[in-house]
């Protein structure tokens, strides 16, 4: 087997050290704020109360390299039935893509409409991501604002766990019910380390500070042997420097951080790394993606790669005012971007408006962007029954290989074919009534919205959900 792949690499071994040597530097010598008091009275018995001023620590070096060398190069991750799915980290690793994340309204597929996010799109956004088979984990689609704020997480968390199967990215807008929502899923599933397929997702808050609920939400799941992610999300020239060199140097300093709080909570606790790089438009204040945030994102990559830890990079969502022309380019490029980096997840894909809300027709569309960047990535096989010599001698010069053996084989799976569009000519094209891109897109994917199945144990864990949410109410009354 000789199989050419494409890849895409930026950073030499001397840039990589380099951006690692001005990251130890930037712990050293300002380190981060912690608002956690126990992660403080952690810290400082471990970096000395010289390297502590209120908040403020200091991370020594050697500290930082301690926890890289402690957390695993590979995770395991299952489904919610405990079959394996896919490992995250190592040489053979893929991007694995993921569906939502946390939107406030969702877009009416009939006229890009934006409404409030609302419990029946959980269920129906969790179910799209479920029959989609090049989404490997759908995420937390949206903020369920039809319930009272206090439940939001609880009957969110329940409709994401009973719609589907998928390894799931569990975020929750609300930090205080996080452990309530382990405690359901517990109640609904027993064991959730055991084999893990819950992936928490946590941020801390640029410039520098590792917020209390952050780091405190972090201990309840490194406890329960989740694995967990750590990402950032900036604003270059607001929250990070608009240089992409020291939004890359902010952003791994606090990575590295909350790896070194992770590890300390517990060594070898399985722990992914990654940055959500936005520009901010100072005319208008939207935040936006362009090329150097996905090149900040490859970076990221390529230093995760460095120091053998699992990857959780961007989506590219957010662009576009539904699945139009603007959000398609940068899709494109992101995806692309991601299939050719040293793997991980990109959990996030869908986001709309300035990632206020999301389209069922971007995660419709998006698939089929995916479909072919996997292609792309997978490269080409080099061998000489690919090249078939001996059939193209048979065949000839001046003769075609319509019927030769090969394409008779492989004609039906030797290309690309889309899910969503036909491939007409101009004629037919003029004859259906010149249809629009868009038009066809909205259509396909009303009629893929009329048949959404939910899994078999639905109803059996909406019930067992609801009474264990209904205690809980009479609980905190």
């Amino acid at each position: 087997m000789n199989n050419i792949l494409p890849k895409l690499k930026m950073l030499t071994e001397e840039q990589v050290n380099e951006i690692h040597e001005y990251t130890l530097t930037l712990l050293e010598t300002t380190g981060v704020r912690v608002d956690s008091p126990s992660a403080v009275e952690m810290l400082t018995k471990r970096v000395g109360r010289s390297n502590v001023e209120g908040r403020s620590v200091r991370i020594p070096r050697e500290l930082v390299e301690w926890a890289i060398r402690s957390a695993p190069r590979r995770i395991q991750i299952y489904d919610r039935r405990g079959n394996p799915q896919f490992q995250i980290g190592g040489d053979e690793d893929r991007t694995r893509f993921g569906i939502g994340v946390t939107a406030l309204f969702y877009q009416e597929p009939e006229t890009d409409t934006p409404v409030e996010f609302q419990r029946k799109h959980m269920q129906d956004m969790v179910r799209v991501g479920n029959k989609l088979p090049l989404y490997d984990m759908v995420s937390t689609i949206g903020v369920c604002r039809d319930v009272p704020d206090y439940l939001t997480d609880l009957i969110g968390s329940l409709e994401h766990f009973a719609n589907g199967t998928k390894p799931m990215v569990l975020l929750c807008s609300d930090e205080n019910r996080f452990d309530d929502v382990l405690r359901m899923f517990e109640s609904l599933h027993g064991d959730l380390g055991d084999k893990p397929f819950i992936i928490p997702y946590f941020n801390p808050v640029s410039p520098l500070v590792m917020n209390a609920g952050t780091v405190d939400k972090m201990k309840i799941a490194i406890e329960r042997g989740l694995p967990v992610v750590v990402s950032n999300y900036s604003l270059s020239g607001a929250t990070t420097p608009i240089t992409p060199a020291g939004t890359i140097v902010v952003l791994l300093a606090e990575l590295l951080a909350g790896l070194v709080i992770g590890q300390l909570y517990k060594e070898g606790a399985p722990m992914l790394l990654g940055m959500l790089p936005i520009y901010l438009d100072m005319k208008t204040l939207l935040n936006f993606y362009d090329p150097q945030s996905i090149l900040v994102s490859l970076a990221c990559a390529e230093m995760m790669a460095h120091y053998g830890i699992p990857h959780c990079g961007t989506s590219g969502s957010g662009t576009g005012w539904g699945m139009d022309l603007l959000a398609a380019e940068t899709f494109w490029m992101n995806t692309l971007m991601m299939t050719l980096t040293k793997g991980g997840i990109a959990p996030f894909v869908g986001d709309t408006l300035g990632s206020k809300a999301v389209s069922p027709l971007t995660f419709i569309y998006c698939h089929e962007l995916i479909d072919q960047a996997l292609r792309f990535s997978s490269g080409l096989q080099l061998d000489s029954p690919s090249v078939g010599l001996d059939e193209i001698h048979a065949v000839g010069p001046g003769k075609g290989f319509v019927s030769a053996p090969t394409t008779l084989k492989k004609y039906k799976t030797g290309y690309y074919v889309n899910r969503i569009f036909p491939r007409w000519s101009m004629e037919k094209w003029l004859e259906a009534g010149q249809p629009s891109a868009q038009k066809w897109l909205r259509d396909y994917s009303i009629e893929f919205l009329k048949d959404l199945p939910a899994p078999e144990d639905h109803e059996e864990l909406m019930k067992k959900g609801e009474e264990f949410i209904e205690e809980w109410e009479k609980k905190r009354k």
